[in-house]
This record gives structure tokens, sequence and C-alpha cells, in this order.
């Protein structure tokens, strides 16, 4: 498996690729790759001819200088798992931040037309200029035809898509469903860092959103809101941080429920130090 550490590198191989009419699929990863991931690169493989996988832990993304440095990084682990699904087919992009940002490693500022400000947004300062900034820099240097991400990140799957309409760049943007542990943790490359008795504990993330989701049938987005916030207040482990139910367009909070609307319940919650995030599709 070709692994580019540098962007000329990779430019290089992808006019190669063009050069004999393939498509690409792009798979934009920060490495500490899981199942989860796979499952992305699993799709990528079936609709395009090669994929190409970037590993770049971002550090404009991050509001949490610690939370950068403690971030995982196990790029020789990554190569391994990759191997398991394709020796050929497969390229992985693992640049350093200099061949990324050239010494200046700020983010562009974008507007996604409010949906930036939402759930994340609000917790995250700057998080998703970073967000784009990286996305934006990927596409350029690739020119994929399709790229994946996974609907655990939501929100940024949804910013991603504004990103690709309002700079009029031509990729396709695929969402894939959450792929879960078998107690129903979400898969997430933080997970590898909580303590045994948070990852313990931390499935009940998932069945708080699933019985929310039931309650959402019969009852006002706040009285379930209410409901979950009860539900973490008595929980000896888990911290929420919050809980929204959004419209999934605008990701704006529901007020009234509307029958030709589609919502989301979002959610994130500390596990000791670890920051958790999952959602569920309420209809």
């Amino acid at each position: 498996m070709e692994v580019y550490s540098e962007k000329q590198q990779i430019i290089k191989a992808v006019d190669a690729l063009r050069d004999k009419k393939l498509t690409l699929g792009l798979v934009p990863t920060m490495g500490a790759l899981h199942q989860g991931h796979l499952q992305l690169v699993k799709k990528a493989l079936a609709n395009n001819s090669k994929v190409i996988v970037s590993i770049f832990v971002n550090p404009t993304q991050f509001d949490n200088t610690e939370d950068l440095q403690k971030y995982p990084r196990t790029l020789e682990n990554d190569v391994a798992l990759l191997s398991t699904l394709s020796q050929t087919d497969i390229l992985v992009y693992a640049p350093t931040v200099d061949d990324i940002y050239k010494g200046k490693t700020v983010s562009e500022e974008f507007d996604f037309d409010g949906l930036e400000f939402e759930m994340e947004g609000k917790f995250r300062h700057g998080h998703f200029d970073g967000v784009g900034t990286i996305v934006k820099r990927f596409f350029e240097i690739v020119k994929p035809d399709n790229a994946y991400f996974g609907e655990k990140d939501f929100q940024q799957l949804a910013i991603i898509k504004k990103l690709v309409e309002k700079y009029h760049i031509p990729v396709n943007i695929v969402g894939c469903k959450i792929h879960r542990e078998a107690n129903g943790l979400a898969m997430s490359s933080r997970n590898t860092r909580l303590k045994a008795e948070y990852k313990k504990a931390a499935p009940y993330i998932y069945k708080t959103l699933t019985e929310a989701k039931k309650h959402f049938g019969t009852k006002s987005a706040n009285k379930v809101s209410e409901w979950v916030e009860k539900q973490f207040s008595k929980h000896d482990l888990l911290e929420l941080e919050y809980f929204i139910i959004a419209d999934t367009k605008t990701l704006k909070p529901v007020k009234r429920k509307s029958n030709n609307k589609t919502y989301r319940a979002f959610i994130a919650v500390y596990a000791d130090d670890i920051r958790l995030i999952d959602n569920i599709a309420l209809n």
C-alpha cells in the first residue's frame, strides 16, 4: 500500500489515476481507525476505482490544546488495518502539519448559513472553520469524485454539504450511517481513551437516545429534553453537556413539531475528560 506524506506526491499519484479515467473516492480521517472508518472505506471501494484515505490530526479544528495533544496517532496500525481491505486500491495520504499549512496554522473563515453556530458550534469555538479549511484543502488536492463522511458527526456532514454547495466544488458527498459497538456505543477514536468504568457506562448514551426517540412520538421536544436532562442528572459517571432536538435542514432547535419536517436528537456527554457525541433520527 502506497503511503504519501507530501502534497506533491499525492497530486502526482492522483494525476496518474485520472489519466487512466479512474473514479476516485476520498475518506478523510484523523486516524486511530476503527470499524466505523472501515465501513466508510468499504463503501468507497464499492463505488470507486480507487480510494484515498487521508490521515491527519487537524490542529485548527481543536479548541482544546490538551485534546489535540492526547488525540491518538497510530499511523502504522491504521495502514495495517486498511491493508486488510485492499493492498492495491487504497492510497493513504498522511501529511505533516507543515505540508498542509506551510507554517501558517490558521483556519479560513467560512459562512455556512448559520449551521456552524448550532450545537457543536456553541461549545467548540472556531471548530467548523477548522473543519471547512482542512476538508476544502483535501478536496483541492485530491479532487475526488465522491467523499464519504459518517453521520455520527451529522452537523459536520451538513456543513460539508454546504461547503460544497457554496464553493461550487465538484464532489458528491456521501453520508454513511453510524457504526456502533455491540452495546450501542457509537464508534469513535476517542473510545480507546476511555477508562474501564467509563467504557462500561458509555452505552447509556445511546440507550437514552433510543428512549428519547420513543418519548418524541407522544411528547413535546421540551418535555423530551427535560426527561433526558433528568436521566443524566442521576448518573454518577456521565455528565451531559447538551441534548438538542433539531430540524435536520437548519439544525435549529425545534420549538413546535411539524409533520412535514424531519428531526434528529443530538447529544454530547463527558465520560471523565473524554467528550462523546451521538445522534439519532426521530422521524
